[in-house]
């Protein structure tokens, strides 16, 4: 079950940019569902983040979208600290926030040019999410900015006790964007939590019921 907040001052509805017929949406519903990805699609994707890298941080990264990471850290009942895992990194818009507030991070990315055009506030690995180079029960908290969900992989690394924090910075108009309801629906199990909007975005913060 997920609890709908209140949205957080200075909400703002996202600008249209990418309906439901937005192709990535298709992608991100069957990698969450149904497991379809292979190395043809991951190396599509990997290109296409490459040439995307480059204006990343400059073109994606604004308080408006920042805010979802920040209002999801505050008020998704999520401890400062531990150890966390960021996955489709990027260039880092969620890392530095992390970081601030004394975590332990490592960010992995299937784009090498969206890692080397990231900061070096945590350690970088290149790989692909659907098989996670990481332990099972490995990290305490599992972040996740605009990301393909991999809920097998997901489920393996985090801790009994851990949380998934979900974070779409354009709220319905994110390309890779799935409701709360659907991620919870998607991660293997029963799956509590909260949720709210923020910025032009939302999030969700999850854990085992």
């Amino acid at each position: 079950m997920l609890t709908r907040l209140s949205d957080a001052p200075g909400t703002v509805d996202p600008e249209p940019f990418a309906g439901a017929d937005h192709p990535m949406r298709k992608v991100t519903r069957q990698v969450a569902f149904d497991g379809r990805w292979d190395a043809e699609r991951a190396a599509k994707i990997a290109q296409l983040f490459d040439g995307l890298a480059p204006d990343w941080a400059s073109d994606r990264v604004d308080d408006l979208k920042v805010a979802p990471i920040i209002d999801a850290l505050d008020r998704g009942d999520v401890a400062n600290g531990g150890r966390w895992l960021e996955l489709g990194s990027g260039t880092g818009a969620g890392t530095g926030v992390l970081v601030e507030r004394g975590a332990t991070v490592v960010v992995l990315d299937l784009s090498a040019e969206m890692l080397a055009h990231a900061s070096d506030d945590a350690p970088k690995v290149r790989g692909d999410a659907s098989q996670l180079p990481f332990g099972t029960d490995h990290v305490d908290a599992v972040l996740m900015v605009n990301m393909l969900l991999f809920p097998g992989e997901v489920d393996r690394v985090l801790r009994p006790d851990g949380v998934v924090v979900w974070v779409n910075t354009l709220g319905d108009q994110t390309p890779i964007h799935l409701p709360p309801q659907d991620v919870a629906a998607a991660l293997p199990g029963t799956w509590r939590g909260v949720w709210a909007r923020a910025g032009a975005g939302l999030w969700a913060t999850l854990r085992r019921s």
